[in-house]
């Protein structure tokens, strides 16, 4: 069976002599690529290659405009909106980074829709005044000012376009309304060329007048990846937008309708597998992929409709893989070492003399202190073992000792509240990393990848007078890891294909192994983090959640037509924000099974293995029996025989091989530690008494070495625990009146 690109192909080359004079646009550059790897195989002589496009970069061509990177865009917007007169109190950037991103996604979706701006925003403003009608009789200054800013937005979105075409970029929304509007002219110029686009289903009002505008020249054709199965059940959302296209297009009034293949009533072998957990799938999939060989890995594309599990999906292919291509990213804050470094931010937001514990050990705990330090948890000990409740750069200095001297002063000295200083360690920090024997290739190229993040900030902390201080640099670089993928590299066209949802667009593999297919992933669900209310969005005919149910819809089962053996998988577990509900794709292969698909149900778990509980023995050895009469020498504290009865292991630990609990810093001063104290304190008083005989004036003049020696066993018992101040000052107090 021939792939929907191998079809498409054979058309065009049966109906062209030379194709070389044809632009060719596709959904993604992924399909591109595989475009003209299809027929680069299926020419039998040498031939020029048409132009090949992904939409987006035809969208660019069109409109002259190049779409503005994500940071980039984030501080333009930011000038446009301190330039915006109309807007009194504007936050500060670090406050303006944590809601601007929704904002600006809704420019661009409402330019991408081609929405009349002004007319969208003074329907906006109404909405957001009508909310706040009758809450006071008097608008207060909050009020008065929120509403302000509703009634600007216009100003505002002005004011960056103006900006942003000033640069000749433009964020997507913008350039895609600049590429509709510049359509006439373009085909004044280009109209004689033969445009093709191939594989597109959902389009948004931009793309729409595009094609259309260039179908009406008569050089364009359109190729529709659609099968009849969808095609004729009106009521099925997978042909959901492609119908709407040919009963809607005048194009289509006066020329016929495309052929519509048949592939998905074939026989396909479907298999519905339940997993307990993530872990479960990740191992499922590894123990199927063993079983392939190597023709089938060539043909088989795993598909993760939760991103999340790439990484654990690559650790886990098993050793017959030779071949794996990744197309899809992995956003950088899904990664360890993009963690330490947004904690090591946020932990010089608050600058001071010396830090709190618990900052100071999430740093230090963190994995890629490994690599940075010479025995860190080394530090860790010292800090529990003197109970430091905060602790100085300089006392931790001293704790790592010379071999640590350098990275701990970049870690931990004073950074003065100055980005530069931020941006210079994190890049010796970095350095350090890549210079360094590398362990893992994958956070190799997350370093690099991150080098790169903290270059680019530099470059714009230099230009921006908002990007000077530790708390605005850590604002946008948090912002922009959930913005910027690490993209890894492979051989793009064989071997086994690891993609996402949205890659697949365009191509057909024969074995399909899907992770993940449950309700809220795939389709995604709901989406709030928009300020375009539901009535808004039906007035001006924006896309709504159904939509975008329709687009996954479509994804979903356009994998499915020309495979022939495929694998869904799917997560049981429930927990928080995961239902453990399939998701609805599969119930409706399994109600509306067609006679030629042979479904078929598992349940996967997670190996357990059961262990023989043998009882333990352990045999009083001479040395044992020595350690229980010094003990005994001493003398047996009723908690020790409390924890021979209940647990004698414990007691063979704890007692006997003196292995006790890890320490733990001890910001109060605690129950026992209060005792101890207490208990010292009163031997170390009452032992110049022993053997004499108890006199009045002489206990009177204890009083006066009662707090000397309290102190005393406070520094003993509490470390550099402070004890100064808050609880611990009244529990001082209260060991003093003991």
């Amino acid at each position: 069976m021939l792939s929907f690109l191998e079809e498409t192909i054979q058309t065009i080359q049966n109906e062209h002599e030379d194709i070389s004079q044809c632009i060719l646009i596709l959904p993604s550059k992924r399909a591109g690529g595989f475009f003209k790897e299809l027929l680069r195989k299926r020419s039998k002589k040498t031939i020029f290659a048409p132009t090949i496009l992904s939409i987006e970069e035809f969208i660019e061509q069109l409109s002259s405009l190049k779409i503005i990177r994500p940071d980039d865009l984030l501080i333009k917007s930011y000038q446009a909106y301190l330039a915006t007169e109309g807007i009194s109190n504007k936050d500060k950037f670090e406050e303006y980074i944590s809601w601007s991103n929704a904002l600006l996604n809704d420019f661009s979706e409402m330019d991408r829709y081609r929405v009349d701006p002004k007319q969208f925003f003074s329907y906006l403003s109404s909405l957001k005044t009508l909310e706040k009608w009758g809450v006071a009789d008097k608008q207060t200054t909050l009020i008065t000012n929120y509403l302000a800013f509703w009634n600007h937005l216009y100003e505002f979105y002005t004011q960056l376009n103006d900006l942003l075409l000033k640069e000749q970029v433009g964020y997507q929304g913008m350039v895609y309304r600049k590429a509709a509007d510049d359509i006439e002219h373009y085909i004044t110029h280009n109209g004689h060329k033969e445009h093709i686009f191939v594989g597109f289903n959902a389009l948004n009002t931009s793309e729409k007048h595009i094609i259309q505008e260039l179908l009406e020249t008569g050089n364009t054709r359109i190729f529709w990846d659609i099968d009849r199965h969808f095609f004729e059940d009106e009521q099925h959302s997978a042909s959901y937008f492609i119908r709407q296209h040919l009963q809607e297009w005048k194009y289509y009034q006066n020329n016929p309708l495309p052929s519509i293949s048949s592939n998905f009533s074939e026989n396909k072998q479907i298999n519905i597998v339940e997993a307990p957990n993530n872990s479960a799938q990740v191992k499922y999939l590894g123990a199927l992929l063993s079983s392939y060989s190597e023709e089938k890995l060539r043909n088989t594309a795993i598909v993760l409709a939760d991103e999340a599990l790439l990484l654990p999906v690559l650790y886990s292919l098993p050793s017959n893989v030779d071949q794996a291509n990744v197309t899809m990213g992995r956003a950088l804050n899904g990664f360890s070492s993009t963690l330490f470094f947004e904690s090591l931010l946020k932990f010089h937001t608050n600058p001071g003399n010396s830090y709190y514990y618990k900052s100071v050990l999430k740093l230090l705990s963190h994995p890629l202190s490994q690599n940075l330090l010479v025995a860190p948890q080394s530090i860790v000990s010292k800090i529990a073992s003197e109970n430091h409740t905060y602790v100085t750069p300089i006392r931790l200095i001293e704790m790592g000792g010379a071999e640590n001297e350098e990275i701990l002063k970049l870690l931990f000295s004073n950074w003065e509240n100055k980005a530069q200083r931020v941006l210079d360690v994190c890049d010796r920090l970095l350095q350090h990393l890549l210079t360094a024997p590398e362990e893992d290739a994958i956070e190799g190229l997350v370093w690099k990848k991150l080098e790169e993040v903290f270059h680019h900030i530099s470059v714009l902390s230099q230009s921006y007078p908002y990007l000077r201080e530790v708390n605005s640099v850590c604002q946008l670089f948090t912002t922009l890891l959930s913005t910027i993928s690490l993209d890894f590299e492979g051989d793009a066209y064989s071997g086994l294909q690891i993609m996402g949802v949205l890659e697949t667009r365009g191509i057909d593999f024969e074995n399909i192994i899907m992770l993940s297919v449950n309700e809220g992933v795939l389709p995604a669900g709901k989406s709030n983090a928009s300020f375009i209310t539901y009535d808004l969005k039906k007035q001006f005919q924006l896309p709504l959640y159904t939509e975008k149910d329709a687009v996954y819809t479509y994804h979903f089962y356009r994998l499915l037509h020309r495979a022939k053996d495929i694998t869904l998988v799917y997560n049981s577990f429930s927990k928080g924000l995961n239902s453990g509900e399939k998701s609805r794709y599969l119930l409706q292969l399994e109600i509306e099974r067609l006679p030629n698909h042979d479904l078929d149900f598992k349940t996967v778990s997670s190996p357990v293995s059961i262990l023989k509980k043998n009882p333990r023995e352990i045999t009083k050895t001479p040395a044992i029996l020595e350690r229980l009469e010094e003990i005994a020498s001493k003398y047996f504290s009723p908690s020790s025989l409390t924890s021979y009865i209940r647990n004698p292991i414990d007691f063979y630990y704890q007692r006997i091989l003196k292995i006790n609990e890890a320490e733990d810093v001890e910001e109060t001063v605690g129950y026992s530690t209060l005792g101890n104290i207490v208990h010292d304190a009163l031997e170390n008083l009452y032992l110049p008494f022993v053997g004499s005989f108890l006199e009045t004036d002489k206990l009177k003049s204890l009083r006066s070495k009662v707090d000397k020696e309290v102190e005393s066993q406070f520094k003993a018992h509490y470390g550099r625990g402070d004890y100064t101040r808050g609880k611990n000052l009244i529990i001082f107090e209260v060991a003093k009146r003991y």
